[in-house]
C-alpha cells in the first residue's frame, strides 16, 4: 500500500492516465459503453481498488455480458493496473459492469451514492 499521501497521490495519477486508455480504448470496441470509474480506500490498497465499467443502457450491458466482452474489460483493466503498478491477485474480483439505467432507476441517477453503495470495500 502506498505510505505516503505523496505515493497515494501518485498512484492515483498513474491509475487515472491508465484506466483512462482503457476506457478509450472500450468506446470503440464495445458497443454502448460509455465511461468507467474507480474507487480506492487507500487505507486498504489495493484490495479496495474497484472500477466500474458502464454502459448506457441494462440491454446494452447485458448484450456485452451475453458476448463475453467482460473478459475484454477484464483484460484491459488488468493491462491499466499493471501500466498504473498496481499489483492484485484476481483482477476480475475488482471489476464490475453497470448500466446509466439502472443507476438511474435504483439511485436516481447518484452514482456517487451508488458505486458508495455497491462497489465500495473499505477498511
Amino acid at each position: 500500500m502506498p505510505s505516503s499521501k505523496r505515493e497515494q497521490a501518485h498512484t492515483e495519477r498513474r491509475l487515472i492516465s491508465a484506466l483512462t486508455q482503457a476506457c478509450e480504448t472500450a468506446k470503440s470496441e464495445l458497443p454502448g459503453f460509455c465511461w468507467l470509474t474507480h474507487e480506492v480506500d487507500y487505507a486498504t490498497f489495493p484490495a479496495s481498488l474497484q472500477v466500474v465499467w458502464v454502459f448506457d443502457s441494462l440491454a446494452n450491458k447485458h448484450a456485452a455480458l451475453a458476448c463475453a466482452m467482460d473478459e475484454r474489460m477484464i483484460e484491459l483493466t488488468r493491462e491499466a493496473f499493471e501500466e498504473a503498478q498496481v499489483s492484485v491477485a484476481n483482477v476480475s474480483a475488482h471489476v464490475h459492469v453497470d448500466s446509466e439505467e439502472e443507476c438511474l432507476r435504483e439511485n436516481g441517477g447518484d452514482w456517487q451514492q451508488r458505486i458508495r453503495r455497491k462497489y465500495s470495500k473499505r477498511g
